[in-house]
């Protein structure tokens, strides 16, 4: 599950500088702008830091690591989620209608399911929410980002 999480962490920091690629398009930057997208990269930098922490060393294994940073973790993976919406609205109304209803609502549900994880140590849970996550994860970028 650890492992699990790891990956997505990795694939969401690939998607996420993907996604501040199109900032490049923007005519005008301005300081709080570029305050919003630097907060953004280290709330990302958090959460990678929650998944792999010197402090592991004091658990008896990952597992039991991850269970007990569970609330921290995906309490800020829920906040990435909701300034994700910020961060697409931001490179404009047209791209952010562009991904349609599904970008709302996978997002809602990411933040959603998140809150359950927070309140849960069901390992069936867990692991369907990172498989699932994961495989949705993997299916998004392919179908929205395939080319440049």
């Amino acid at each position: 599950m650890h492992l699990g999480w790891a990956l997505s962490m990795f694939l969401f920091l690939i998607h996420f500088w993907w996604w501040q690629f199109r900032l490049g398009h923007l005519v005008e930057w301005n300081f709080n702008l570029y305050l919003f997208v630097t907060l953004y990269a280290l709330l990302l930098y958090l959460l990678c830091a929650l998944v792999f922490s010197d402090s592991a060393s004091e658990y008896p294994d990952y597992r039991e690591y991850f269970y007990a940073r569970r609330q921290w973790f995906f309490g800020l993976l829920a906040l990435a989620y909701a300034v994700d919406m910020v961060d697409t609205w931001i490179k404009g109304p047209a791209y952010f209608h562009s991904f349609g209803n599904e970008f709302l609502v996978r997002n809602l549900a990411y933040i959603v399911l998140c809150g359950i994880a927070m309140l849960t140590r069901s390992p069936r849970f867990h692991g369907a929410f990172v498989s699932l996550g994961l495989a949705y994860q993997a299916a998004w970028i392919a179908r929205q980002f395939e080319t440049l």
